[in-house]
């Protein structure tokens, strides 16, 4: 079991910051993967950024240049710094966790925080 615990969400400005954070603890020496993903309402869920534990980072193309995800093992926290945020980035950010099972991975979420971009 990994318990995920996400924060940092809240409501900014078009072109404004925020950091999110997700605190993980329980079975975490065999994550495979880290990750935030996003929905807005009326949408899929949908992948932002990944951080395998062998360094590897994957972007969504509508975040990349903007997004950065990192991850601070002393912590047991992974971020997403978000700069120059628009209104259509607005949905409930959570946070992802993927460890090895058979047959199949599997898939711990966050709760989920709501980040709204708005003037």
């Amino acid at each position: 079991q990994v318990q995920l615990v996400e924060s940092g969400g809240g409501l900014v400005q078009p072109g404004g910051s925020l950091r999110l954070s997700c605190a993980f603890s329980g079975s975490i020496f065999n994550i495979l993967v880290m990750g935030w993903y996003r929905q807005a309402p009326g949408k899929q869920r949908e992948p932002v950024a990944t951080l395998t534990t062998g360094g590897t980072l994957t972007y969504a193309d509508s975040v990349k240049g903007r997004f950065t995800i990192s991850r601070e093992n002393a912590k047991n926290t992974v971020y997403l710094q978000m700069n120059s945020l628009k209104p259509e980035d607005t949905a409930v950010y959570y946070c992802n966790a993927v460890v090895p099972h058979v047959p199949t991975n599997l898939r711990y979420w966050g709760q989920g925080t709501q980040v709204t971009v708005s003037s």
